[in-house]
C-alpha cells in the first residue's frame, strides 16, 4: 500500500471533506476539541471536495468547512509553510466566518460559536511544547471566560508531536500521528487499523483507490509546496555562485530571528563562520527547528 500525505491541501480536504468523509471528521473534531469524548453526533460539510469541479491548481482557500448539529461553524485548515501574516488570517477567517452568518436586521440570538482548527507543519507557539494550543476569550487578570465562548481558535503543531506508533494512547494521538506519518506507511497499522474512522481515512488516503486525476492533482499540488521550501535553499545557491556570503548569512539570521527572537553574539558570530554549504544545509533544516536548543545542537555538530 502507499498512501498519500494528509499535509497536501488538497489530499486533505479529500479525506476530511468529501461527502463520505462525516464519519472520519466527527471522530478527529471530537478527539481534538473534546479530548476523545463523544460529543459532536453529526455534522454537515460545506462545499465538499469534489475533484471534477477542481479545473486548476489556482484555487488557494482549501479549507474544510463543516456546521456541527448544534449549529456550531467548525473551519479546518492544513497550513504547510509558514506565510506572512499567517496568524492574522486565522482570526480574520475565522472572525468572518462568525459574522456572515447574519443578513441585513437579523437578531444576534441567531449567531452560533465559531471554531478555528488549523493543523501547521512548523512551529508556531515557542512558549509551549504543547502539541495542541487553545485560544478564547477570558479576563486578562483574573482569568474567567467571556459570557458567551463564541470564537475560538485551536492550533495543531505537527513538528512537536514525537510520539511513534507503540506510543499512541488517545485518540488525538492517533489522528495527529495518521497527519504527520500516513505517508510513510505500507500498511495501515493495527494501532491506527483499530479506531474505525481512521482506517477509512487510510483507505480514503491510498493511492489503490484514486483516479489518475486525482493523483496528478495531488502530485502537483506537493510539487509547488516542495518549491516553497526550495525558494530557501536557491536563495542560498545563488548567493553562493555570485560570490554574496553576506547575503546568505542575512537572509539566515532574519529567518532565524522571525522564529525565536533575537540571536546571542555567541550563535551570530557562529553561523558567520559557517561555510557556504553549511549556511545551505542550515537553512534547510531550520525550518524543522522547535528551539534555540536545536539550533545550538546543529550548530556543534557543524562547526
Amino acid at each position: 500500500m502507499r498512501f498519500i500525505s494528509p499535509k497536501v491541501d488538497y489530499a486533505f480536504k479529500k479525506i476530511f471533506g468529501s461527502s463520505q468523509s462525516q464519519e472520519i471528521l466527527i471522530s478527529f473534531l471530537n478527539a481534538i476539541i473534546y479530548s476523545g469524548e463523544k460529543v459532536i453526533q453529526s455534522l454537515t460539510i460545506v462545499n465538499p471536495y469534489n475533484p471534477g469541479q477542481v479545473l486548476s491548481l489556482k484555487e488557494t482557500y482549501l479549507d474544510v468547512k463543516a456546521i456541527l448539529n448544534d449549529g456550531s461553524v467548525v473551519l479546518i485548515e492544513m497550513q504547510i509553510a509558514r506565510v506572512s501574516a499567517f496568524s492574522k488570517r486565522v482570526i480574520y477567517n475565522v472572525g468572518k466566518a462568525y459574522t456572515n452568518q447574519l443578513g441585513i436586521c437579523e437578531n444576534y440570538f441567531s449567531l452560533t460559536p465559531v471554531i478555528g482548527v488549523t493543523i501547521v507543519d512548523f512551529i508556531l507557539f515557542n512558549q509551549t511544547e504543547d502539541v495542541i494550543t487553545l485560544f478564547e476569550f477570558q479576563e486578562k487578570t483574573k482569568k474567567f471566560a467571556y459570557p458567551d465562548p463564541e470564537l475560538q481558535l485551536i492550533f495543531i503543531e505537527l513538528p512537536k508531536f514525537k510520539k511513534d506508533l507503540l506510543e499512541l494512547t488517545s485518540l488525538s494521538d492517533r489522528w495527529i500521528y495518521f497527519i504527520k506519518e500516513a505517508v510513510t506507511l505500507q500498511e495501515i497499522p493495527e494501532r491506527l487499523g483499530e479506531v474505525s474512522e481512521i482506517e477509512l481515512a487510510l483507505n480514503i488516503a491510498n493511492q489503490a483507490n484514486m483516479t489518475v486525476e486525482e493523483l496528478e492533482l495531488v502530485e502537483r499540488r506537493a510539487m509547488i509546496l516542495q518549491d516553497e521550501r526550495g525558494r530557501l535553499t536557491y536563495a542560498i545557491e545563488e548567493g553562493r555562485e555570485e560570490g554574496r556570503v553576506t547575503e546568505a548569512i542575512a537572509l539566515v539570521m532574519r529567518l532565524l530571528k522571525k522564529r525565536f527572537g533575537e540571536i546571542s553574539e555567541v550563535i551570530t558570530s557562529q553561523i558567520e563562520n559557517l561555510s557556504v554549504q553549511n549556511l545551505e544545509n542550515l537553512a534547510e533544516d531550520l525550518l524543522d527547528f522547535n528551539s534555540l536548543a536545536d539550533l545550538e545542537r546543529w550548530l556543534e555538530r557543524h562547526i
